[in-house]
């Protein structure tokens, strides 16, 4: 997979290389006929598509459960774990299967020879410190690897355990989040620092001037908030001048999602845990989201068999895996929505930003189904249920021909038809 050097998701969609099709090698796509096609490969040649694989970094200070929770919700997980800081050094990287029941009801109602799910791609980063900005730790090094994500899970200790030895000494959540979130502040400030002072020492050429004047102003406005202690995705910036800056790949502009990493008996009523409710207040102050997990939870989950994991669950006083809620809370962090493709081959869920429409969302499955698209045979998911395949929701009026100018909705069940 070849990704851009940085990635703001909901600004820069990433790119991906082709993967074979069978069906693409029986059919050529240079045919000026008209065909349907409900879903054969990703593939991704211009800026306007986005990857199948999200790529979310999990961060936070050493021994607070990273290496665990990566572990448990990354099949074939290498992550070592281990009580002492900088076990992680390099990156560890996991592609998970985004879990989805309405993927697996039709694929049973069309009788797909298999189902496939969207994916996300989880990156267990080295434990930060104090001084990271600076060089401390695994300093810089650590902080590039967070430049590369769409989005930052930053995991949070909310448990207490005199086994683990707490970096800091003590179990103290604000503190944690506000020593991760000052660093990043530090690096950007740095980053913008250079950069103000490289614009102002360069001649800009006349079709480059409007650009440049944008990202200054950009830059000034997001200088301005992380000097009060505020990331830069909390600053108003116009369209114009986002796009001027988002080559800076700055840490502070990327989403966040907290994860509170409690112990197993406060798994069911988290709101009791006052470390948690220390959390939920500072992530209610930076306009971000909470997400409450168990990574020890997570762990023993993998080591039991499938039809096992679900009575375990309940038996905690919980309906869903923590992976459950992670990925969810990522989704609609990020905008993003799921369309389904479902035939006898086999039925796929595809991931689109949120506000798409009919043609950018096939182009997701391949560029020419965007360029030649002609209109979307279209039905809602439940819809999809309710009549029992295809062809009944066509007999009974539920498929509708949606043209170029269709919003994808969420759950959509699409069969495209177009003209190359």
């Amino acid at each position: 997979m070849a990704r851009a050097a940085c990635n703001h998701l909901h600004l820069v969609p990433s790119l991906v290389h082709p993967l074979k099709s069978t069906l693409f090698t029986n059919h050529t796509l240079s045919t000026t006929r008209t065909r349907f096609y409900g879903i054969h490969r990703r593939f991704s040649s211009s800026s306007s598509k986005i990857s199948m694989s999200l790529k979310a970094g999990i961060v936070g200070l050493p021994n607070v459960g990273k290496s665990t929770l990566f572990n448990a919700v990354v099949e074939n997980g290498k992550a070592q774990a281990a009580n002492f800081p900088f076990c992680t050094i390099e990156p560890n990287v996991g592609i998970v299967a985004v879990p989805d029941s309405r993927l697996h009801v039709l694929s049973d109602l069309s009788k797909s020879q298999r189902a496939v799910p969207a994916s996300i791609e989880f990156v267990d980063i080295a434990g930060l410190v104090k001084g990271a900005s600076q060089g401390e730790g695994l300093g810089n090094k650590f902080l590039s690897h967070i430049r590369e994500v769409d989005s930052i899970l930053q995991v949070v200790r909310c448990f207490e355990d005199n086994d683990i030895v707490h970096v800091n000494g003590k179990v103290d959540p604000k503190s944690d989040i506000d020593v991760i979130n000052l660093e990043l502040v530090f690096s950007d400030l740095d980053q913008i620092e250079k950069r103000i002072d490289k614009l102002k020492k360069g001649k800009a050429k006349d079709s480059q001037k409007l650009k440049e004047e944008a990202e200054k102003s950009a830059l000034e406005k997001i200088r301005e908030a992380l000097m009060d202690g505020k990331p830069a995705r909390s600053v108003t910036l116009t369209d114009f001048e986002r796009d001027a800056v988002k080559h800076l790949c700055l840490l502070t502009m990327k989403p966040v999602i907290y994860v509170a990493n409690v112990a197993e008996s406060d798994l069911a009523d988290p709101a009791n845990n006052n470390y948690v409710k220390d959390v939920t207040n500072v992530v209610s102050e930076l306009q971000s989201r909470i997400v409450t997990i168990s990574a020890q939870v997570e762990a023993e989950l993998t080591e039991l068999p499938v039809e096992e994991r679900q009575e375990y669950l309940q038996s905690l006083g919980v309906s869903e895996s923590g992976l459950g809620n992670l990925i969810r809370a990522t989704y609609d962090l990020l905008g993003l929505r799921t369309y389904f493709t479902s035939g006898e081959k086999e039925t796929k869920a595809w991931t689109i930003l949120a506000g798409m429409t009919a043609p950018q969302a096939a182009g997701v499955i391949h560029s020419d189904f965007e360029k030649g698209f002609i209109r979307a045979e279209t039905v809602s998911y439940e819809d999809f249920v309710a009549a029992g395949s295809l062809s009944a929701a066509r007999e009974k009026g539920l498929l509708r021909s949606e043209g170029k100018d269709y919003v994808v909705q969420e759950a959509d069940v699409m069969l495209f038809r177009f003209n190359v």
